[in-house]
């Protein structure tokens, strides 16, 4: 597995979100459904991912929603891919968007 700066087609790219979170998995049926079970066994989550952090025991980090209240805080704290990455749709092979180190 190599990171990209590729994002799935449904993710809004300004806010990082996803475009229709609740369709997600009809619409694009290799998304991945997480779950902090899941994710202990997932080593390419970042370390700041909600779930990889439940899973680890580890608290969330200030700016995260569930802690904020405020579904943009990550954005506002600069800890997302918001305005980083590409979309599937508008890209070719994978391989030429591979990156050196995870966004």
């Amino acid at each position: 597995m190599f990171p990209t700066n590729v994002c799935c087609r449904l993710l809004n790219r300004r806010t990082a979100r996803c475009a229709d979170y609740a369709n997600r998995k009809t619409l694009v049926p290799d998304c991945i459904v997480l779950t902090p079970k899941l994710a202990r066994s997932m080593d390419w989550l970042p370390e700041t991912c909600a779930y990889r952090r439940v899973a680890q025991g580890q608290e969330l980090p200030a700016w995260h929603p569930l802690v904020t209240g405020d579904p943009d805080s990550p954005r506002k704290a600069g800890a997302t891919v918001a305005g980083r990455v590409l979309s599937e749709s508008d890209v070719g092979d994978l391989e030429d968007f591979i990156l050196d180190q995870p966004l």
